[in-house]
């Protein structure tokens, strides 16, 4: 089977990172990280969620946690300089990152927001994140997502 190259992919080939495009079953109805991660066979906190927030005073921010967690507002917005931060709604996802929901990568948005990985990530030698579409998980090493996403790590979970 063929997979298409996501934009995500692209950018991981240009900047010669290594990485695998890893397809699994979408089912529209349940696009929660437990059933990617069930789909993966991986450990649910190997499998990342890439979610988007703004900051009272910087704006947008990307959070990318692992499938069991949730993110933490309150850690969120002190380490990301503000005063309050909260998820934006889903009908403005696609607006300001290209993306959609089950199917946003840290990769590849269509600008640069700072971007926070819970610092869980280096216990793993590699994690899943989203391509950029439903149905395709990126499996890369946590140092190269940090790079290529220009993310630091930090405590931002509950």
């Amino acid at each position: 089977m063929k997979i298409q190259k996501t934009n995500a992919a692209r950018l991981l080939d240009k900047a010669k990172v290594d990485y695998r495009l890893v397809p699994y079953e979408v089912d529209e109805n349940n696009l929660a990280v437990d059933h990617v991660a069930e789909q993966l066979g991986q450990d649910i906190r190997s499998v990342f969620k890439t979610l988007v927030l703004r900051g009272d005073k910087t704006g947008y921010l990307v959070c990318v946690v692992p499938g069991d967690c949730e993110v933490s507002l309150k850690k969120t917005a002190k380490v990301s300089g503000n005063k309050s931060v909260e998820m934006i709604p889903m009908k403005d996802l696609l607006n300001v990152t290209g993306y959609i929901r089950g199917g946003c990568s840290p990769i590849g948005m269509k600008k640069h927001f700072a971007t926070f990985i819970h610092e869980s990530c280096e216990e793993f030698p590699k994690i899943y994140v989203s391509a950029g579409v439903r149905g395709l998980q990126i499996e890369i090493a946590p140092e190269d997502l940090l790079i290529q996403s220009g993310a630091i790590t930090a405590d931002i979970v509950e």
